[in-house]
């Protein structure tokens, strides 16, 4: 599969931003603050998004969960309802455009729209490309049990079980090999 620069970056934000959601009541969220959120769009190089609020903050932490829904669907026809739903209520205008340093590229959402908007219009694009092209089963969660992170499994052959295969995986097999050991010597 064919994966451009724009739909990389914006399957690359959902993640994160799916990401920054508490796990459980323990956890903290990482769009805590308006801060928080100030980062995430800086360091996601998010465009035009202007000036933010606390109202932009709510409306972000409602399209994660929009978002994590999605990922979760039972199924491609589910997701396709979902991410139709989102698209359209981000009033999805598709555009040409050139800027800070980027060659001619898409964006989905309208001029002056919301962060939010703006993640729900081009996130969602990026996530209804991978329903089309029937890779949906590599928006996946991390199998190690005590992290559940989304990743995108880009492996040639979708075989990649951990969001990240030094810290969850390594520790899953180092468990393993533990275990192993205790259990040929005890």
């Amino acid at each position: 599969m064919l994966i451009t620069h724009d739909t990389r970056c914006a399957l690359d934000t959902v993640v994160d931003l799916v990401n920054t959601a508490p796990e459980d009541d323990e956890t903290p969220d990482g769009l805590a603050d308006l801060a928080a959120l100030e980062e995430f769009v800086r360091n996601h190089k998010i465009s035009d998004t202007g000036v933010l609020s606390e109202f932009d903050l709510a409306a972000v932490r409602k399209i994660r969960g929009r978002f994590t829904t999605i990922l979760t669907a039972p199924d491609s026809r589910v997701a396709a309802g979902m991410i139709n739903d989102l698209v359209a209520a981000a009033g999805t205008t598709p555009r040409l455009t050139d800027h800070d340093g980027y060659d001619w590229h898409v964006h989905y959402f309208a001029p002056g729209a919301s962060v939010a908007d703006h993640l729900a219009a081009d996130c969602g694009m990026a996530l209804a490309f991978f329903v089309v092209a029937g890779e949906r089963e590599r928006l996946r969660r991390c199998e190690a049990p005590d992290c559940r992170h989304a990743f995108v499994d880009l492996s040639r052959n979708r075989s990649r079980r951990y969001c990240d295969s030094r810290t969850c995986g390594n520790r899953l097999h180092v468990a393993a090999y533990r275990a192993r050991r205790r259990e040929a010597t005890g």
